[in-house]
């Protein structure tokens, strides 16, 4: 049976991020508010539970789930070959509505679907967010819809969607803004804009200038 927080209330929202680690640690599923929509999560290094966020969204391995973290220098663990230009872009814009695809540590044991060695990684700007990722670490974490459907700015638009396939959700009311993370490809030489979104390419341009963007 699916469990509710409201995160406007001081003590339900202390009893909601522990019972939300604690299903993360137990590889569950919870829904979690974000600085753009609300988010299903799971453990990032646990490859049954990211199974399991797949499947509750309908969504297959062909559309891995982005990483969510709660600090900048979890980035250290996490990817190799980041530029001086990508570091740029996170001391600008995160925690913000900033995605960068770069190349995971091939060391990394985790399986978030068919990634081709890279990952899609976000420091997400809100503080309930970053309260649980400290708490787990790293969080494998898609929009909170059925794939098809809108991604929810309430956390009972996500409920009534994603129903008892997630243990715990953390409602912290309508999230500020519908429009998704802009995401950057760092993989390159120079950065390239696949997805514009919350942040415009004229202002990732005041940050790295030569950034190209897909035709």
């Amino acid at each position: 049976m699916a469990r509710r927080y409201d995160c406007s209330d001081a003590s339900d929202r202390a009893t909601g991020l522990r019972e939300a680690a604690s299903a993360v640690r137990r590889g569950e599923l919870v829904v979690l508010p974000t600085d753009t929509v609300y988010g299903i999560g799971a453990d990032a290094f646990n490859g049954e539970a990211v199974g399991d966020l797949l499947q509750a969204k309908g969504r297959g391995r062909n559309m891995p789930s982005p990483v969510l973290v709660g600090s900048p220098n979890t980035l250290h663990g996490l990817v190799t070959d980041f530029s001086e230009q990508a570091w740029e872009l996170v001391d600008a814009f995160w925690p913000g509505a900033l995605t960068l695809v770069a190349r995971h540590q091939p060391s990394l044991q985790w399986d978030l679907g068919d990634t081709r060695g890279t990952v899609a990684i976000r420091m997400p700007l809100h503080p309930v967010a970053i309260e649980l990722l400290t708490e787990t670490g790293p969080m494998a974490v898609s929009s909170a819809n059925l794939t098809g459907h809108p991604s929810p700015q309430t956390c009972e638009a996500a409920q009534n969607m994603l129903g008892d396939s997630v243990s715990v959700y953390l409602d912290g009311g309508p999230t500020p803004d519908a429009v998704p993370s802009s995401i950057v490809d760092v993989t390159g030489k120079v950065p390239v804009l696949l997805r514009a979104g919350a942040l415009s390419a004229e202002q990732l341009r005041e940050v790295v200038p030569d950034l190209e963007e897909v035709a």
